[in-house]
């Protein structure tokens, strides 16, 4: 090529960059960021409330959930699906998924802690006002399966009440005897109760979002036998976007991301909480006993 004839080439070359250069253009316009959350269902409402304020405050940030039981997420993951964060109603699970090496140990940290109780429909036809009631005769009962979080739970709450004096075998066996079904996850169970197919449920306290409100009514369930869940949370290790999904768990444990577990009735961890998963000692009786 001559050299009068490469020289208008160049300048249009350069005029082309500065042209670029000055408006900001690119040959490809920026890509929105989406982040994947595995997170168990009973953070539904919490969850997506959080994912507005956190895309209100990342600009371009879509927040994508997969919300199922805890015991599913793990498979899934474990299974190669793809996701940036896991967030598990016990610890359990999430050891399952630390294992098979698919965490990132150092981000993971117990964000919020649950309690149990128990819920029926509004009218209470059974007319349910403790615990011991679901023991009584006739009693539709609807529970989480035990390999979900829940159901693991429930389970360990019946091995503290075998071995109350308040309780004991025989409230246990009578309960076992009232259920009608096992669910696969806490919604279901808040489902199933709210549309009258079962008398009562187990659920978490944080479980009854605001379109069921007034349908069921919450009953407490005694410290003596309830149990404490926790709630880890991580990056996971194959995440293409590990900083954002440390943002986001830095802002579930803000002020801000707390404040909106409280008001979904979740408990925030003490920083002296025991990060040791929910256990108890159960004798060879109460693990019969217990058995669903």
């Amino acid at each position: 090529m001559k050299k009068q004839n490469l020289v208008p080439l160049l300048l249009c070359a350069l005029l082309s960059v500065l042209v670029v250069s000055t408006c900001g253009c690119t040959t490809q316009p920026a890509q929105g960021t989406k982040l994947t959350v595995f997170a168990a269902a009973s953070l539904t409402g919490a969850f997506n409330e959080t994912a507005k304020a956190f895309e209100a405050n990342n600009s371009g940030v879509t927040v994508a959930f997969n919300y199922a039981g805890s015991q599913i997420l793990a498979t899934q993951l474990k299974q190669g699906a793809s996701a940036d964060v896991f967030a598990s109603a016990d610890q359990k699970n999430m050891q399952t998924v630390q294992d098979a090496g698919l965490m990132n140990n150092s981000s993971i940290t117990i964000f919020a802690q649950n309690k149990l109780s128990i819920i029926v429909p509004t009218g209470n036809p059974a007319s349910i006002t403790s615990l011991t009631d679901l023991a009584k005769p006739g009693v539709k009962l609807d529970i989480c399966n035990s390999s979900v979080p829940c159901g693991s739970y429930t389970l360990q709450m019946l091995a503290k009440a075998f071995n109350s004096t308040s309780y004991g075998s025989s409230f246990v066996n009578s309960f076992k005897a009232n259920v009608i079904s096992q669910e696969t996850n806490v919604n279901d169970v808040v489902t199933r109760v709210a549309v009258g197919q079962a008398d009562a449920g187990i659920v978490y306290k944080s479980d009854v979002p605001a379109a069921y409100q007034s349908k069921v009514q919450v009953i407490t369930i005694p410290d003596s036998v309830n149990v404490l869940a926790q709630y880890p949370i991580g990056v996971v290790s194959s995440s293409q976007n590990a900083q954002l999904a440390q943002s986001w768990i830095n802002y579930v444990t803000s002020p801000d991301g707390r404040a909106i577990l409280l008001k979904y009735g979740f408990i925030i961890p003490t920083k002296n909480a025991t990060t040791a998963a929910a256990t108890l000692p159960v004798t060879a009786a109460a693990a019969s006993a217990t058995a669903m």
